[in-house]
């Protein structure tokens, strides 16, 4: 067949699949249109699932009526501007868009309608409202009409795809339609906080966002209203800078982790991106505190001189290249770890939440009977008990109640076990070693309710420490805690000097893709320090020498494949460090103090301490909550003090 040129109409509806994947993906051209003129206000609306009908409504800076009819030709925007020499930067693009596509490919596939008014400037001409239709690609002149604002844009899309039938048949339900642009929308009213969004789906206003201040304070007032209160409540600040690249944002608790990572949103320059290097990263800062199937929640925003990032590398701008992604990655790492290891033993509020609504009122009708064992253990005419009056405690009922003298009840200050004494420091130990971490002028809690932790008071059924705070209890579950103190320690240690390693008999020989055995060898240098020597041997295959001794007899070519699986999909080597973590919490477990042991009141208070001057002790290896904190103010409204 003869080499032919493809019409113009053709060449936009060609242009479209890749742009215009779906409602969403249109709305989201046209958001980011809003944004670049501007505008501080944005609105939204989508009938049927955005093929039906969909409006953006801003109050930007409008299009000049001489302008309209290139704004709807292929490739011709206002992003760019040629320097003296007519060339055109593409390496600094510092707009969401910058092809000048959009427009055009979706006038190609459905009925496009450009209402707009121009800021005045001095021009009268342009103080007044135009219009434009583009109709299946088919483009009509340039007319008055009517607009509601002092200047903006109104782009309305009718019947999106109609010129294109097949592409319709490949459309999911409306409900899945709406539900896409919602999250769409939620994405860039996060990067874009001093914005004001408003959605309405088929008539119905489900998202009114006012505009926030800009900065910290402000997104993360906008993070809350999209993501819930609990994430604002359980966010840490991120705010750090290498080397001119600057990471902010928000990032959950381990403890307010989640089932997936669809509340995982990073952004670079302000817009979305879908990146496996971003991804990988926040894995990674994760890897100690979280169980391979829990996620972090985190919004991120990545801000880079556009000169090291490349956005031209995917029709819907969605995806990014870095010019140094070993930077960017050390940057999200370091800064996530940092701010992890700031929350100390913080754990999620949402872990209260949960326990409280665990517990149920009592209105107190149907805790006595006179069968019950335990009325008939103080007889038919227990004093203190009569039939109308309700209970009065005598005076020494309460040292008769069954189970509140035995060991595991209360805390016992003089009890001496045949239990050896766990490795918990003593409580002196502990205030001399942080005694230097106590502000100048400052002194060290004199009553042992004041720290964080508060004092131990109780122990139950051998595995859960009670301890009274100055205004709350707290219930700490010992074996958790202990165990997380002791993998802190171990890591610890393996930072303090090198890992041991363990000489294989016979080296092994790992058969890889060529492009896998170049990026494992590349990564000798970082895997020798976790204790993994390998080189390479020939092509597509490397030799592996030692393996770390934690890991014992290990499955050393399992281990490599899936190292070399991370390094294509995250640029790390995940698999070896999740696996000497892996070794490290299960001998952490096996280390620790067992649930059902007795411990004494000292042995729990020391507990306490080490729990509060060690980062991460509020959630254990697999990121379950090690504690459970109960403010008085709760406990009051559960029996109706409040």
């Amino acid at each position: 067949m003869p080499i032919r040129r493809l019409p113009p109409e053709t060449v936009n509806r060609i242009a479209a699949g890749e742009v215009v994947e779906r409602p969403a993906s249109a709305i989201k051209e046209l958001v980011e249109n809003a944004l670049d003129a501007g505008a501080s206000r944005i609105e939204v609306q989508a009938d049927g699932g955005g093929l039906t009908r969909i409006l953006i409504a801003d109050d930007g800076k409008g299009i000049p009526k001489d302008e309209l009819p290139l704004a709807v030709e292929r490739h011709a925007t206002s992003k760019l501007e040629p320097d003296d020499a007519g060339d055109v930067d593409l390496l600094r693009i510092h707009t969401l868009g910058f092809r000048g596509e959009a427009l055009p490919s979706i006038g190609s596939v459905a009925r496009l309608t450009i209402t707009t008014r121009a800021r005045d400037e001095g021009d009268a001409q342009n103080n007044e409202a135009w219009a434009v239709t583009v109709d299946g690609g088919d483009q009509r002149a340039v007319a008055p009409a009517g607009f509601p604002g002092p200047h903006g844009a109104r782009v309305e899309v009718r019947d999106l795809f109609y010129a294109t039938p097949a592409r319709l048949k490949f459309m999911k339900s409306e409900r899945s339609e709406a539900m896409a642009i919602s999250e769409e929308i939620k994405r860039q009213a996060m990067a874009h906080e001093a914005v004001a969004f408003t959605l309405s789906l088929d008539g119905k206003v489900t998202l009114r966002l006012p505009a926030e201040h800009p900065g910290f304070e402000g997104r993360l007032k906008r993070l809350g209203a999209l993501l819930g209160r609990d994430f604002e409540a359980n966010a840490l600040l991120i705010d750090q800078e290498r080397d001119g690249v600057r990471l902010s944002g928000y990032a959950g608790l381990p403890t307010y982790s989640r089932g997936n990572a669809a509340h995982q949103f990073l952004f670079v320059n302000g817009r979305p991106v879908r990146d496996r290097l971003l991804q990988g990263a926040l894995r990674g800062a994760y890897a100690d505190f979280l169980a391979r199937d829990r996620h972090p929640a985190a919004a991120l925003f990545l801000d880079i001189d556009p000169l090291y990032v490349d956005v031209n590398v995917h029709p819907a701008k969605a995806e990014v290249r870095f010019r140094d992604p070993a930077l960017v990655r050390g940057l999200i790492v370091g800064a996530l770890r940092h701010a992890l290891h700031a929350a100390g033993h913080r754990a999620s509020t949402t872990v209260a939440a949960d326990a409280l609504s665990g517990f149920r009122p009592h209105t107190g009708e149907a805790l006595y009977s006179p069968t019950s064992p335990s009325a008939q253990s103080f007889g038919a005419a227990a004093p203190g008990w009569s039939g109308w009056q309700g209970w009065s405690q005598p005076a020494a009922a309460a040292q008769n109640l069954p189970g509140l003298n035995e060991r595991s009840a209360r805390v016992e200050h003089t009890w001496s076990g045949e239990f050896a004494a766990p490795s918990f420091r003593t409580l002196g130990e502990i205030q001399a070693e942080h005694a230097g971490q106590i502000a100048p002028g400052a002194q060290a809690p004199a009553d042992l309710i004041d720290y964080p932790l508060g004092a131990a008071r109780a122990q139950l059924h051998g595995t859960y420490i009670v301890a009274q705070t100055r205004d709350g209890l707290v219930v700490v579950d010992q074996h958790a805690a202990h165990e997380r103190l002791v993998y802190e320690r171990m890591k610890a240690q393996m930072a303090a000097g090198a890992v041991t390693r363990q000489a294989l008999l016979t080296p092994e020989v790992v058969e890889l893709d060529s492009a896998e055995a170049e990026r494992v060898a590349a990564k000798a240098e970082e895997l020798a320090e976790m204790g993994l020597i390998v080189e390479a041997f020939g092509v597509g295959a490397v030799l592996v020498r030692e393996t770390p001794a934690l890991l014992g007899d290990t499955d050393v070519q399992g281990l490599i494949r899936d190292i070399a699986d991370d390094l294509s999909e995250h640029g790390a080597a995940l698999s070896l460090k999740e696996r000497m973590a892996e070794v490290c919490g299960t001998m952490a477990c096996h280390g620790s103090v067992r649930a059902g042991r007795v411990l004494s009141a000292p042995e729990m208070n020391a507990l306490l301490r080490q729990m509060e001057a060690t980062p991460h002790s509020g959630q254990c290896n697999h990121g379950r909550p090690t504690y459970v904190e109960l403010k008085l103010n709760d406990l009051e409204k559960l029996f109706g003090r409040r």
